[in-house]
């Protein structure tokens, strides 16, 4: 008796997490600073639930999140497809009764100069990077204005905000949409007791560069930071915590940029 008592002690996860009993939906949860934010919502008591279109990725992510003691669940989902975004909320609220928390991370770029730009990588960009955030919000908060309670994080840009390098119209609109998006469905959603603000990135060292581009887009960024170096993934995993706990309870409709003090915006 006394080894079966010691065994569910080791297994139960005590309740001392800022996200404890809570249920998070992560997009683009395999990598990046996805990644990052779905690990540490994990570590802070949170049930994650990740997405993407790479399920090979997703996997790797839900045995760290398990190695963590935590709950995970992968579904490979486009958010760019209304009913890929429905079903992959159905899945969550089946496995786990509720949603707390939804961080619209999934993004892309396809960058070429405006005259040259295709409609397809102007489609492609606009459907992930801004369709996929108002399906996913549009899903997810379904459940949450039952509940009276939710979290919703937009990962936008400083791109959205401003840009002096050329190649990233399509971009630079779908990030300033995605702070124009948040801004209308906190005015919605607000008085439902949901949460929604932004995250504006600065320049964050993600799987989206490319490897042999790595060391310039270091190198470069750092010039035109005030603190002289760039960002990382966890340090936007800390500020998405923040925005998903209830430290920050009286913010809503608000984008934060965590840029390292950028001097170069147009």
């Amino acid at each position: 008796m006394l080894i079966m008592l010691l065994k569910l002690q080791e297994n139960r996860r005590e309740d001392t997490g800022k996200l404890d009993q809570r249920v998070a939906i992560i997009t683009g949860g395999g990598t990046g600073i996805g990644r990052s934010i779905a690990l540490e919502f994990a570590k802070e008591g949170a049930d994650v639930v990740i997405s993407s279109r790479n399920m090979a990725n997703l996997k790797k992510v839900v045995e760290e999140i398990k190695s963590l003691g935590g709950h995970s669940l992968a579904i490979a989902a486009d958010v760019s497809v209304a009913q890929q975004v429905c079903n992959m909320v159905k899945q969550t609220v089946d496995k786990f009764g509720r949603i707390d928390i939804l961080v619209n991370n999934a993004g892309i770029a396809r960058s070429a100069m405006l005259l040259e730009m295709t409609e397809q990588d102007w489609d492609d960009v606009l459907d992930i990077n801004l369709k996929g955030v108002f399906l996913c919000t549009q899903a997810a908060a379904k459940y949450m204005i039952e509940q009276r309670y939710g979290k919703i994080i937009n990962i936008s840009s400083i791109a959205g905000r401003g840009w002096n390098r050329p190649g990233r119209a399509n971009y630079c609109v779908s990030k300033a949409g995605v702070i124009q998006l948040t801004k209308s469905a906190a005015l919605e959603l607000g008085p439902c007791g949901i949460n929604v603000n932004a995250i504006a990135p600065g320049a964050i060292l993600t799987p989206m560069i490319p490897p042999e581009q790595a060391k310039q887009f270091v190198e470069d960024r750092k010039k035109v930071a005030v603190l002289g170096r760039i960002g990382t993934t966890q340090e936007v995993a800390n500020l998405a915590l923040f925005l998903a706990s209830d430290d920050s309870s009286f913010i809503c409709g608000e984008t934060i940029a965590i840029d390292g003090g950028r001097t170069d915006l147009m």
